[in-house]
């Protein structure tokens, strides 16, 4: 059952690893004012996905109205005063000159912020703040700062404004927004190559390292002594919605189990490319699951690290980092279930013993523009 009240949603006073801030929705694909598909939305859907697939302790700070449909892992809390945050993604048909399909955003529900007396009393190790409409205030992120050992920012969270009469989603430079501020103590800010042009990398990661994802092409990471590409991983492409929030739960489940940053992104990449290729919230295969968390301990255990008390990134390349990437993309080829061999007998033949694995899919639909884009959306000037 949801709870209703922000009182009985604190968690005991113990360290928790994670801390997901970022409110669930409701996504809705229009075309021609028909709803063609309803999902579960929001970014903090896809990275608890990741993170509790990886065995990750973590708590999630979520608001949503009485009238949330979606069954979750971990409980919001409910507004019984508001409604869920909606969004409504609008498509045109025509192909425009820069070879994305037309496409806007509109948010027409907003369900409260998530406030500083939302967030949990105890510690966390590693914070994020992954909201989408709105709902991180500059005073929430400033209380996540002091509780968290180490925050994680989504740019969305703060550069999306929202038109007053209609909700027509547009981006801002980061500089004009509230938030700048608090960038230099911030751990890691993530954004896509989209999303990027509206901060000034360079300055930025002056501050804090800062994380660029670029679909099949990888992603970056630039911190203020350096910059250092990570390889992708081959995927069959079904649809790009949410790959860059399972990238940013892997990434940092990574650095939560003790991966160089490196390492971490490549870890990042996997749970991208995984998500990519399932329609709906992606349900990871266990046996898949059990074999990255393996190569993560195995990959952990080279380096021997001892646990620390703050957060210590390690940016630079460590040794047998492209086995590690061999290895989990050997991981992630593991057939999605355990083929069970019969004796052979005159019965049965060899073509009756065979057996092909069939693809695994959530039954869930799933909106083909959700809460995270590939695409570009539709800036303050009007431009992509």
């Amino acid at each position: 059952m949801v709870t209703s009240t922000a009182a009985a949603h604190k968690t005991p006073q113990q360290q928790t690893r994670v801390l997901i801030v970022g409110n669930y929705c409701h996504d809705v694909l229009m075309q021609k004012d028909t709803v063609k598909a309803e999902s579960l939305g929001g970014a903090a859907s896809f990275i608890s996905n990741v993170v509790n697939g990886m065995s990750v302790s973590c708590n999630l700070v979520s608001k949503v109205g009485e009238d949330f449909k979606y069954p979750v892992d971990f409980t919001p809390i409910v507004i019984p005063t508001s409604k869920t945050t909606v969004f409504h993604a609008y498509f045109d048909l025509a192909i425009h000159g820069n070879c994305h399909q037309d496409r806007v955003l509109k948010r027409v529900s907003a369900c409260d912020p998530i406030r500083p007396s939302d967030l949990p009393d105890a510690r966390s190790k590693f914070g994020m703040a992954v909201g989408v409409g709105g709902e991180i205030l500059p005073e929430t992120l400033e209380r996540m700062i002091e509780t968290c050992d180490a925050v994680f920012v989504d740019i969305q969270a703060l550069i999306r404004v929202f038109d007053s009469v209609d909700g027509t989603v547009k981006l801002v430079k980061l500089e004009e927004t509230e938030f700048y501020s608090l960038l230099p103590r911030i751990g890691v800010l993530k954004a896509s190559s989209e999303e990027a042009v509206f901060m000034d990398v360079e300055e930025v990661r002056k501050w804090c390292c800062v994380v660029v994802t670029n679909g099949k092409e990888g992603c970056k990471v630039y911190w203020k002594d350096g910059e250092l590409g990570i390889p992708p991983f081959l995927a069959n492409q079904k649809d790009p919605t949410g790959a860059g929030d399972s990238f940013l739960g892997g990434f940092v489940a990574g650095l939560v189990q003790g991966l160089a940053v490196p390492d971490a992104a490549l870890l990042g990449n996997l749970f991208g490319s995984l998500t990519v290729e399932q329609i709906g919230l992606p349900k990871f295969d266990s046996r898949l699951l059990q074999r990255v968390k393996d190569e993560v301990q195995r990959r952990k255990m080279q380096f021997l690290r001892c646990e620390r008390s703050e957060y210590e990134p390690e940016f630079l390349k460590p040794d047998g980092h492209e086995q590690f990437h061999v290895s989990l993309g050997a991981a992630k080829s593991t057939p999605p279930f355990s083929i069970q061999a019969r004796p052979w007998t005159p019965s049965n033949s060899p073509k009756e013993t065979e057996q092909t694995p069939i693809p695994h899919y959530t039954a869930q639909a799933k909106l083909l523009a959700s809460s995270v884009y590939e695409e570009p959306i539709q800036t303050v000037e009007g431009k992509p």
